[in-house]
This record gives structure tokens, C-alpha cells and sequence, in this order.
């Protein structure tokens, strides 16, 4: 029997005839993970502290920013036909990779089982407004969501976005996203928020760091995807592309609507304030794509966990799905929610390393031999991860990332060209 599409294993690279996906297909998938609940909560976060005016030009910037470096990523995939995890080994050596292969299957597992309880409690607002509080049970829509999103993960990426996102899911999208725009603008007065400045509890360098930090959080798993891009051309452009029109999108109308309707500071202040608007179906429209950002979490820590070892990509999505459902049930995910941050921020420092010496060193060539260890470029990268790190306590109001990212970057330039 063949093996399903898009479920090839992780250590060698995907067969010239199924890399199918064109720059459209790929634009639709990453505009739609760039469209998400917790986007529109991170658009939030920065509502009080910057006002309409800086917050704005924080999150052109930070997602401008952020989008170059994440399609700058996936050209790693498209260039080597290889998962994540295995293309980090091109740069760290195969035993340097185990360590952010495990770092990265843990932050993934904990963040699926994340995505499942935002969507459980957008549910439970939008049948809240609609006045059927009766069907708003924890238990059966973390079940519902995660059996979705377990299911959307074992047909694959190239099912998916073949089948669901490129014929409707896209078109879903577009008229939630223009439907809540076409309501803010009738109901707001933007003209007055504009002038309105913020209450300087956030400064714009750490907004920035806010904002960027959304498309670098996909930095360890876009080459699970672009893997299956036709060219290097058609990834780069349309991960670019559709992650920042998604992306900047959702966070500025999150951003808009906490400015215009969500003021108070209640934790779901932001999905009442959306569920109010059309009836509550643009939040429907996108409570239903939710599913898809979970399922990305889940497809991506089997792909990793199949670098570890050697077992069918579709029984393991299938496990790490059940896992993810167990862990929203039963665990108190806000415990966890510092440690999988803490997790997250190793990863940006990681791919200063990886893209200096795939663009830089290699010139986009596969290393004739995979090293076992390289320990220059571990080095490199735990510079970055100290820099991430120190730089909040000595130099508060710069933000972290783009100087773990350059730091890490360049110490790998000048470590590798010794060995070039």
C-alpha cells in the first residue's frame, strides 16, 4: 500500500514528484496559520500600552520583520527537501540536533494541547452570546476539537491544504476576517482612537519583540511544509506573503477591537467583544480554522518525533493528538505556559545559526558529509540564547530577539568560515 502524501519520513528528502505545492498553496496555508485566536490575543496585549497610532506601525514592522526571517527558513526545506528537524542537523551535526528535536516536540505537544483550550473557551463564549450556555462543556468540545484537529493532522499537509484550505477554507477566512474590518469600521470611532495615545505600560521596542516573536515561533517547523514546495521561489513567496497578510491582520484587528470594545482588562473581554459582531459568525468561521493551527502543532511534533525514531509519521500524529486531547483535560495548562515560553525563546537565537550557515557557508548546498557533532555551531547558538536572556535585565527597553538572532548569526559566521 502507499504511503499516504506528505507522510514521508522525516530523515530523507521528499521525492521530486511530491513536491506538489505552488506559491498559491503555500499563501493559503501560512495566510491561514497566520490567522488564529492567539493572534488576535497577542494584537491584544499590546492594545493598552502603545494606543492606535504606534501600535500600528509596531505591528507593520514586527510582522514585516518576522516574515523575512520565517521565509528565509522555509527556503531551507524547499532547498533540501527535509524536515525541520533534519535540516538542523545540517547545521549542528546529527547529535547536536537531538537537543532541539526534544525541546521542539515538547513546546509542540504543550502548545496543541494549548490551541484546544482557546478553542473550548471561544465555544463557550460564542454559545454563550448566542444563549445556549447549556452546550458550553469543557469536556465535550476539547474532545470535539481535538478529535478534528488529530484527524486533519493524519491526512497530511498535502491533503490538506489541497483538500480543505485551497477549495473553501480560504474563502472562510477572507469573509470572517473582511466581516469583522467591515464592523469595526461602522462601529468604532477610529478617528478618536487615533488620537487616544497609550498608557506607556509597553514600550515600542518590547512590542516589537512581541509581534516578531509570532512568525518566529514557526521557525523550527516551516520546513516541515516547504519541503513540498515546487521551488524555492514559490515557498519564499508565498510563505511571505500569506503569513503576513494573515498575520497582521487578525493581530490588528485584536489590536482594534480591545482599543474600541475591550477595554476593561477581562481575560475573554477580546471574544466577547468579537462575538458580538455579525451575529457571532466571523468568530465561528475562525474558532473552525483554529483547528488547523492545532493540527500544525500536531503534525510537526510527529515529523520531529520521527527524527528520534523510525515510526510511521501517521501513528505517531495519531498518538501525539490523543496526548495533546488528555493534556487539555486533565492538566493545568497555565502552570506550563512560562516553561513552553521559556522553551520557545531558545529557538530564535537557533535559526540566526542555521540561516548564516545555510545561506552563508553552504550557499544553499547539502554539506557532503553530515557531521556528528559541530560544535562551532552550538556554540554560536548558546551566545544567542545567553544574549536573549541578559539583554531584558541590562538593556529593558531593546527587546530580545533580533539581537539573540544577530549575535548568534554572526558568531557562526566567524566560527564556520574557519572551517569553510
Amino acid at each position: 500500500m502507499a504511503q499516504a502524501p506528505g507522510l514521508y519520513t522525516p530523515t530523507v528528502p521528499v521525492p521530486a514528484d511530491r513536491r506538489i505545492l505552488g506559491g498559491r498553496d503555500l499563501f493559503t496555508l501560512w495566510f491561514s496559520l497566520g490567522i488564529g485566536l492567539m493572534v488576535a490575543q497577542a494584537g491584544a496585549l499590546l492594545a493598552p500600552g502603545l494606543g492606535l497610532a504606534d501600535g500600528l506601525l509596531v505591528l507593520v514592522l514586527g510582522t514585516g520583520v518576522g516574515v523575512l526571517l520565517l521565509a528565509a527558513a522555509g527556503l531551507v526545506g524547499s532547498d533540501t527537501g527535509l524536515a525541520g528537524m533534519t535540516a538542523l542537523g545540517q547545521s549542528l551535526g546529527q547529535r547536536g540536533a537531538l537537543l532541539p528535536a526534544v525541546l521542539n516536540i515538547t513546546q509542540l505537544i504543550g502548545w496543541g494541547a494549548f490551541e484546544l483550550v482557546v478553542m473550548r473557551e471561544a465555544a463557550s463564549v460564542l454559545l454563550g452570546s448566542w444563549g445556549l450556555q447549556s452546550w458550553a462543556s469543557p469536556v465535550l468540545w476539547t474532545l470535539v476539537f481535538g478529535a478534528l484537529a488529530t484527524a486533519l493532522a493524519v491526512a497530511g499537509p498535502l491533503t490538506f491544504v489541497r483538500r480543505f484550505l485551497s477549495r473553501w477554507g480560504i474563502w472562510l477566512l477572507l469573509g470572517a476576517c473582511g466581516w469583522l474590518t467591515l464592523d469595526l469600521f461602522l462601529r468604532a470611532d477610529l478617528a478618536a482612537l487615533w488620537q487616544r495615545p497609550g498608557d506607556g505600560s509597553l514600550t515600542q521596542a518590547l512590542g516589537f519583540d512581541l509581534v516578531v516573536a509570532m512568525p518566529l515561533s514557526w521557525l523550527p517547523v516551516i520546513a516541515d511544509y516547504t519541503r513540498f514546495a515546487r521551488t524555492g521561489r514559490s515557498a519564499g513567496r508565498g510563505v511571505m506573503l500569506g503569513y503576513f497578510c494573515g498575520n497582521l491582520w487578525l493581530m490588528g484587528l485584536g489590536f482594534a477591537y480591545t482599543l474600541a470594545f475591550a477595554s476593561g482588562g477581562e481575560a475573554d473581554a477580546l471574544l466577547r467583544a468579537l462575538a458580538v459582531a455579525g451575529l457571532g459568525l466571523p468568530l465561528l468561521l475562525i474558532l473552525l480554522d483554529e483547528s488547523e493551527n492545532a493540527f500544525a502543532a500536531y503534525h510537526s511534533a510527529a515529523v520531529a518525533t520521527g527524527f528520534l525514531a523510525q515510526v510511521k509519521i501517521w501513528q505517531l500524529t495519531l498518538a501525539i493528538g490523543i496526548l495533546c486531547t488528555l493534556l487539555a483535560l486533565l492538566v493545568p495548562l497555565a502552570q506550563y505556559e512560562h516553561f513552553l515560553l521559556l522553551i520557545g525563546s531558545v529557538f530564535a537565537p537557533l535559526f540566526g545559526v542555521v540561516l548564516v550557515d545555510h545561506f552563508l557557508l553552504r550557499r544553499r548546498k547539502a554539506p557532503q558529509r553530515v557531521r556528528a557533532l559541530r560544535l562551532e555551531s552550538l556554540i554560536a547558538w548558546a551566545l544567542g540564547v545567553a544574549v536573549y536572556h541578559l539583554l531584558p535585565t541590562l538593556l529593558p527597553a531593546w527587546g530580545a530577539t533580533l539581537p539573540a538572532i544577530v549575535v548568534a548569526g554572526t558568531a557562526q559566521a566567524l566560527l564556520g568560515l574557519k572551517r569553510v
